[in-house]
């Protein structure tokens, strides 16, 4: 795999799963505006994702972005998504045209679409309810920090129909390593394991699009986001499954 790519937001934990997954598969530079915790093998380039000047530098002789970074709290303040999220998403895709980037990989959130549970929960997170959101659906935020990834979308679309920029936005759902969320029916319903995460960015690295929405979840029994975009489009094939673990995170073949 020849391709370059430039990850934002490399030291947060979507970073952490996709290097800790596919980090010898590809030449990266990785962004940050906090320096590296920990030794890294690769170009590492201490910025923030508003700072123009720097975000064109970092894509010199680069094929993909992978952008992560960004304000990541659910109860996060208008200024900081404003400017975090906003307008340093709107930053990436910009630097990307002026530079010859063909591909941004943005990472949305389920909390763009996070009111579509409000009048169906907590029966949608059961395996016997066969609701699915599948991405073409609108936006409902359930925060401020969705209205951010809401209009990161919207910005994906624009360049990708401005300026043919191939633009996959990959609505992350929860994230956590070793097990699924513990006592956690939403949770279990959009647990994304490390192993998959890795997976799945791979896939946006690797496949060919115009401009994709599709979520990010293992594939669990109990779940009310379809994968049949992901799966279909890029070629997702996720390994790992909620319903095999306890909802104390145990793994029931050792119980």
């Amino acid at each position: 795999m020849d391709e370059r790519v430039l990850l934002t937001g490399a030291e947060g934990r979507v970073g952490r799963a996709v290097l800790g997954g596919i980090g010898d598969a590809y030449e990266w530079r990785l962004f940050d505006r906090d320096p590296p915790a920990e030794e890294h093998d690769h170009e590492f380039v201490v910025a923030d994702v508003t700072d123009d000047e720097a975000v064109r530098d970092a894509m010199a002789d680069v094929d993909v972005v992978v952008h992560l970074a960004g304000d990541p709290r659910p109860e996060a303040p208008w200024n900081s998504v404003l400017t975090n999220n906003i307008d340093g998403t709107q930053t990436v895709y910009e630097a990307a045209v002026e530079t010859g980037v063909e591909t941004v990989v943005f990472a949305s959130s389920n909390h763009a679409v996070g009111h579509y549970e409000t009048e169906r929960k907590p029966d949608l997170y059961r395996t016997d309810d066969d609701y699915r959101l599948d991405g073409t659906e609108l936006p409902r935020p359930s925060n401020l920090y969705g209205v951010s990834k809401a209009a990161g979308e919207t910005l994906g679309r624009y360049y990708h129909d401005e300026h043919d920029l191939s633009v996959a936005c990959v609505r992350i759902g929860n994230l956590t390593k070793g097990h699924p969320p513990i006592d956690y029916e939403r949770g279990q319903a959009m647990w994304l394991s490390y192993r998959d995460c890795a997976h799945l960015f791979e896939r946006c690295i690797e496949a060919d699009y115009g401009y994709e929405i599709v979520y990010g979840i293992s594939d669990n029994d109990r779940k009310y986001y379809s994968l049949e975009r992901a799966k279909d489009v890029l070629g997702y094939d996720p390994q790992d499954n909620s319903a095999e673990y306890t909802m104390a995170g145990e793994p029931k073949s050792d119980v």
